[in-house]
């Protein structure tokens, strides 16, 4: 159980540095600053054919396969859209102090309009969380410690300048958790150089794994006992090395996740059963920054992924008298590049490339007559088995003025499909082929 031999040291770290810091803790300031921001955003968006996407449309992801009719004339999934919509304008509050011999105890509360119900657009909760931290250029030591909702360490520090919702999704992990995290930095003598280390213990809510229970309906909240059950968070520690126009980053997150608890044997009898699925994703980048310029790249080899917005899950490998089955996870390379440049007018381009390349061992066929069938949980459910690659560029120029900013974005998408092989990945190139979505986006946003 390698998953469970890299979780304890890092639970045993991170609570080490929640001990750490508490200690230093003392009510002897009081005062407390609250600063809210936000901002007005709208986009108009059009699409060249049916996308999948989550929030209204906003956030899209990719464009689903050719869908042809009984005479093969027309495919049903060539159609067009357009709409404009606001639900993703933001506000938040910075909150600040207390603070005792150089350690500040801040705060976060962030949310916007993209969740859905009953009346179309309702509040989400984005950020929410405290935050125990040094500051000020004479500690030669900068440590932190974050208890609530922030930005999954796979997604946070570098985000691409793309103009759409999803912020380089599915090419950039994208997710927003409850955690425990906690950092350390350390100068290195007299130069601007700092070296450091990010430990995180994350639980999942809003973005969850797909599996079993939530494989007819993929935005049931079924996803989260997949996580709750195995009992281990997830678990991320990250090597930091940085100065003011360099940051790099080497880390890795596992996890393991509980699909089911119980199942019927071959006898018929419903029995608790010990189902686990494994998953370790490394991951690199890095981010070159001046005033006018930024270039940022990432890339990763993600296992298991889907609760990071990903195309990326697990499948079926086996199973046992007893009802229970065996897993293993799916492995994609996933990578991109953003290159951007100006101030008051920028331009930018996102480049991206995802790559299926399946599972270590080959999958449980349940199919019969000849006929492959394979139990597949990934983000997007059955849509999506058959992707092999994925490519994207989006080229976009800005203007933006004290808190006014307006911009053009192009996003050209393309993916491969093809048939599945034994190993969950494509490799029958007699069926291998490409559709592609152009999106134009327009973006007004009001910052205050």
């Amino acid at each position: 159980m390698m998953v469970k031999k890299l979780l304890k040291p890092l639970c045993v770290c991170i609570l080490l540095n929640s001990f750490y810091l508490n200690s230093l803790l003392a009510q002897d300031s009081t005062t407390v600053s609250v600063k809210p921001y936000g901002f007005i955003r709208n986009y108009l968006t059009f699409d060249s054919r049916k996308t999948y996407t989550v929030i209204g449309g906003e956030y899209n992801m990719i464009p689903y396969d050719e869908k042809w009719n009984a005479d093969h004339s027309e495919d049903l999934n060539a159609v067009p859209s357009m709409q404009l919509q606001a639900l993703t304008s933001r506000f938040g509050f910075d909150i600040r102090g207390p603070q005792w011999r150089g350690m500040h105890l801040n705060g976060k509360l962030e949310g916007d309009f993209g969740g859905f119900g009953t009346t179309n657009s309702v509040l989400r909760l984005r950020l929410a969380y405290v935050k125990l931290e040094t500051q000020g250029s004479k500690l030669k030591n900068q440590n932190s410690l974050l208890l609530g909702q922030d930005w999954h360490p796979l997604s946070g520090d570098i985000m691409p300048e793309v103009l759409g919702m999803a912020a380089g999704a599915p090419f950039r992990p994208h997710s927003r958790t409850p955690q425990i995290r906690a950092t350390q930095e350390f100068k290195i003598h007299d130069s601007e150089f700092i070296i450091g280390y990010s430990a995180a213990l994350l639980w999942q809510l809003q973005y969850m794994n797909n599996g079993p229970a939530s494989a007819t309906d993929p935005a049931s909240s079924a996803g989260i006992s997949y996580a709750n059950n195995a009992l281990w968070p997830e678990a991320y520690i990250g090597l930091i090395i940085q100065n003011p126009f360099l940051k790099f980053v080497l880390g890795v997150d596992a996890q393991l996740l509980r699909p089911r608890t119980h199942a019927a044997g071959s006898d018929g009898v419903v029995r608790k059963v010990d189902e686990t699925v494994e998953s370790i994703t490394p991951t690199l980048y890095f981010r070159i920054l001046n005033p006018k310029f930024d270039i940022q790249f990432r890339t990763l080899l993600a296992q298991n992924t889907s609760h990071l917005n990903q195309l990326c899950g697990y499948a079926v490998t086996g199973l046992h008298d007893d009802g229970s089955w065996n897993y293993q996870p799916l492995r994609n390379s996933i990578s991109y590049l953003n290159i951007a440049y100006g101030r008051k007018y920028r331009a930018n381009l996102f480049v991206g490339y995802i790559k299926n390349l399946g599972a270590p061992s080959d999958l449980h066929d349940f199919g019969t007559a000849g006929v492959p069938s394979y139990l597949i949980y990934m983000k997007g459910g059955t849509d999506f088995t058959g992707l092999n690659s994925i490519y994207r560029i989006a080229p976009s120029v800005s203007y933006n003025v004290k808190a006014f900013n307006f911009g053009l974005e192009y996003e050209w998408t393309a993916c491969t499909y093809g048939d599945i092989s034994a190993d969950g990945s494509i490799s029958n190139n007699d069926n291998l082929h490409q559709v592609s979505n152009h999106r134009i986006c327009a973006l007004v946003k009001y910052n205050f």
